[in-house]
């Protein structure tokens, strides 16, 4: 998940005005009126029952709006709304500098990208050199422009993206084939390289000669690029790195029914990622996951028949609670939070297939980690940036409270999944480091004295 949720659209705007209108007058007199509320109505607080026609209406418009929203969770984006206006691209005395709006995302320092022209092109743009608030603008530096022409682009969208390929990075890498339980799909094997990474070409990384590979796990919305900033941190390390894809990302084979599980069937095809990974000499392996690459990465260790084979996770702004991740989103965008909770009721009840066009309900109670901390045998580190305004902080950090196997590193202004793109040196050292100390400690069979975390 890279960017918010799909706002309710003008139908969906004026269903959301007309359930705000109608529940300040009905919602009082159904309280009144109704003694018995069986959970269906709980979950609604509509006026079912009561026989009015405007009851009726507001059933129907709040049905409406929740069906919408429920829709927009689990259907894939296919086309990206350009909505950062690109005001000017000027000559700086060190290059070229775009002048930007400013906006919550373009305000914030550290290293971005700036896809336009549809997504065909993208630019890698450097911390801030200008900020003028009387104007609203803020100036930055093009670092590196991927394809396109920036200086005749209008509009483009924001991301935590910066390189379209491994080789943009200075990395080498083999494009390989994953066949996935929906077909084949691309996926880049990155070996080590100290060099590219800053480091001395000898250097040998804690991992090295170990055969560990680490899998990348992209987030909702986003593809295997994501995963390309990680680069330099498992080189460091010496691990091998896959960055894959899987199911409606676009590049991988679609799901039958053309939308997302949210973690509950996406982690079969990391499974055959681990798969793929061990028939070339893997025997350890770590899951690197952003956002619902998280909610994946999780579930793929709680239900793979390879899960002995994975010896920890790195998440970043991870989705630890849909539930709570949903709730937050309603909220956002100005939906009802009893018709929020009718959106869940569709997205994870058989009932509402016909709304969602899931193939089968979504168990989210299966991906609370908070309600399953005690059943969570991985260790874990989560990086979450405190105003992910995407994907709440509060459910990493009241994992790592709940489960002493779970390590919680809290960023402040990365906004979601762009921790690393805001502080890429203490993202990497967290990473390094974490790692390092995992690898230094027992697997899972073994026991040391005095540690806790580990079983037998």
């Amino acid at each position: 998940m890279t960017s918010t949720m799909s706002e309710p659209g003008a139908a969906a705007a004026r269903a959301n005005a007309l359930v705000q209108r109608a529940a300040q007058t009905w919602t009082s007199r159904f309280r009144r009126e109704s003694e018995v509320h069986t959970p269906w109505v709980r979950a609604t607080a509509l006026g079912v029952g009561t026989g009015l026609a405007a009851g009726m209406t507001l059933a129907a418009a709040a049905s409406g709006l929740a069906g919408y929203f429920a829709r927009a969770v689990v259907t894939p984006v296919r086309e990206r709304a350009e909505d950062l206006e690109i005001l000017a691209v000027t000559r700086g005395p060190e290059g070229d500098e775009v002048i930007l709006p400013i906006t919550a995302e373009t305000v914030v320092d550290g290293t971005y990208g700036l896809f336009f022209h549809g997504g065909r092109s993208l630019a890698r743009i450097g911390p801030i050199t200008a900020l003028e608030p009387k104007g609203g603008t803020v100036t930055r530096p093009v670092e590196k422009v991927y394809g396109g022409d920036l200086r005749t682009a209008v509009r483009g969208w924001w991301t935590s993206v910066v390189y379209l390929n491994p080789a943009d990075a200075g990395f080498a890498s083999e494009e390989v084939v994953i066949t996935l339980p929906g077909g084949p799909s691309p996926a880049w094997y990155v070996p080590p390289q100290p060099a590219v990474a800053g480091l001395p070409a000898e250097h040998q990384g804690p991992l090295a000669g170990r055969n560990v590979w680490v899998i990348a796990v992209h987030g909702r919305g986003s593809n295997r690029t994501e995963g390309i900033r990680a680069l330099a941190a498992t080189s460091a390390l010496g691990a091998e790195t896959l960055l894959i894809s899987y199911r409606n990302d676009g590049e991988a084979p679609a799901a039958a029914d053309g939308r997302y599980g949210l973690g509950v069937t996406e982690w079969e095809d990391v499974e055959a990622a681990i798969e793929y990974a061990l028939g070339r000499g893997a025997e350890d392996v770590i899951l690197l996951g952003w956002s619902m690459g998280g909610a994946i990465s999780l579930q793929t260790a709680d239900r793979s028949r390879y899960a002995e084979y994975i010896r920890g996770l790195v998440l970043t702004g991870p989705v630890i609670d849909w539930m709570d991740v949903l709730a937050h989103q309603a909220k956002a965008n100005r939906i009802p939070t009893l018709v929020g909770r009718l959106g869940q009721w569709f997205i994870s009840n058989p009932g509402g297939r016909r709304v969602t066009g899931l193939a089968a309900p979504v168990d989210l109670q299966a991906m609370n980690w908070i309600d399953r901390a005690d059943q969570l045998r991985d260790h874990v580190l989560i990086m979450h940036s405190v105003d992910d305004h995407i994907v709440p902080y509060g459910p990493s950090r009241d994992l790592a409270r709940k489960n002493p196997k779970v390590t919680y590193v809290s960023f402040a202004q990365a906004r979601h999944v762009k921790e690393w793109n805001h502080d890429p040196e203490r993202w990497d050292t967290s990473v390094i480091d974490w790692v390092t100390d995992l690898f230094s400690r027992p697997a899972p069979g073994q026991t040391r004295p005095g540690e806790p975390g580990y079983y037998a």
